[in-house]
């Protein structure tokens, strides 16, 4: 006799308390990846401006450097891909049987290391737009 297992309503928003660090890793990770996709395209379509002109390049790259939200959404691009590289490596050593036990902690310290070098980076990224 097979027994089925309740998951409950996608509404259910008292699900997201039962979610384990695993769980947040992977929701974090497939975010960040689609994000990272995104972003690819966004850069492509800022690069194809290059062909248009020889200034169009150079003033579109300046204009959207004079903005502080593109300043701050840089230290945000920057963060989710240190995010996705480390939950990768992560996930590589947990592929290869390598800290099999402290997958909670190898979550929780790419956490930190992301924010670190996050906090770390915005005097590089917002000097000069005031």
């Amino acid at each position: 006799m097979s027994q089925s297992y309740n998951r409950g309503l996608v509404e259910d928003f008292g699900r997201w308390r039962e979610f384990t660090a695993g769980m947040w890793a992977w929701i974090f990770h497939k975010f960040t990846g689609w994000v990272l996709i995104g972003y690819l395209f966004t850069h492509i379509a800022v690069l194809s401006t290059a062909t248009v002109g020889t200034g169009a390049y150079t003033e579109t790259i300046q204009s959207l450097e004079s903005l502080f939200i593109v300043r701050v959404l840089e230290v945000g691009l920057l963060a989710v891909a240190v995010f996705h590289i480390l939950n990768g490596i992560r996930l590589l050593m947990i592929d290869l049987g390598v800290g099999l036990e402290a997958q909670d902690k190898s979550f929780y310290a790419a956490l930190i290391v992301t924010g670190l070098i996050a906090i770390a980076s915005v005097p590089t990224f917002i000097e000069g737009v005031f």
